[in-house]
């Protein structure tokens, strides 16, 4: 393999991995944001049933 093809190949590799690190940054928040909707919700339902 010539220095132009590995270069390439590690150009490519370090591109994947930094796409699967902002998709998985993404999906913490997405998570966080499920998170807090649900407590949110509930604490609604608490509020009118004691109403």
């Amino acid at each position: 393999m010539t220095i132009t093809a590995k270069v390439a190949a590690a150009l490519c590799m370090l591109m994947a991995l930094s796409s699967c690190a902002n998709t998985i940054k993404g999906i913490g928040r997405d998570t966080a944001n499920t998170v807090n909707a649900t407590q949110n919700a509930g604490n609604r339902v608490a509020t009118a049933a004691s109403r």
